[in-house]
């Protein structure tokens, strides 16, 4: 039950922002063939090591990458939109939920916990990820063609908790590459790491778990409590404004 203010009474946190590339859905598989597909279709080759090198960026980013690297002469804005075509036919032929991530999602909406999706894919292939997900599952959704810097900058997750209206410092990420990690550290999120591919290095207050599978409220709530400081608040990083 929740109490005037809308909060979860007790917990040990305020709110959950969801990565959804590699975490909530894995359509990394998706990403890396439209990436190959359109370097190929311009001469090129892809390699894992490039494919890898994009997990986490900014469409902008990744565009640029497959311009200088992949020899795609196509303007940044094309190269997006033609790798979210692909990457957006292929969810709406099936959705690849990573094991365990709608059960964790269904229990903290049920619970009462405040959820928000924050990604760099955008909203139009959100919509078709959103669109296999009962209404009301996220309270907000932050996409990479509505910010003005993406990840790894703190400003998708700082945006995430204020439309919320939660603390930063007293939510929990959960992300899978570097970059999104770096994203949530910076703007002061306690992150819980699913492992993935590229790995996430190891780093004092980063909370590696190998999968959602089997993974619950109770949980999480666990391991935010044993997170804390003799104080009582978190031990995450501060928030940064910077890259």
């Amino acid at each position: 039950m929740n109490d005037a203010t809308g909060r979860h009474p007790g917990s040990a946190f305020e709110a959950v922002l969801f990565d959804l590339d590699g975490t909530l859905v894995d359509t990394e598989p998706a990403w890396v063939a439209a990436e190959r597909a359109l370097v190929e279709e311009h001469g090129g080759s892809w390699t894992e090591a490039d494919a890898q090198a994009l997990v986490g960026n900014a469409l902008m980013v990744s565009a640029g990458y497959l311009a200088a690297v992949g020899g795609v002469a196509l303007p940044p804005e094309e190269i997006v939109e033609r790798l979210l075509d692909g990457v957006e036919a292929s969810v709406r032929e099936r959705i690849p939920w990573k094991p365990g991530a709608r059960e964790l999602l269904a229990e903290l909406v049920l619970a009462g916990i405040p959820t928000a999706l924050v990604t760099m894919s955008y909203r139009r292939l959100v919509e078709a990820v959103l669109a296999g997900l009962p209404a009301g599952s996220f309270g907000a959704v932050v996409t990479g063609d509505e910010v003005r810097e993406g990840k790894p900058h703190p400003e998708p997750y700082l945006r995430a908790a204020a439309e919320l209206g939660v603390d930063p410092r007293r939510c929990v990420a959960l992300e899978d590459s570097p970059t999104g990690v770096a994203s949530a550290e910076a703007a002061g999120c306690l992150t819980l790491v699913v492992a993935g591919f590229p790995a996430v290095p190891p780093a004092p207050g980063r909370i590696g778990l190998a999968s959602l599978v089997g993974f619950t409220l109770g949980d999480l709530e666990r391991i935010v409590r044993q997170s804390k400081g003799e104080d009582g608040s978190p031990a995450v990083h501060p928030p940064s404004t910077g890259r």
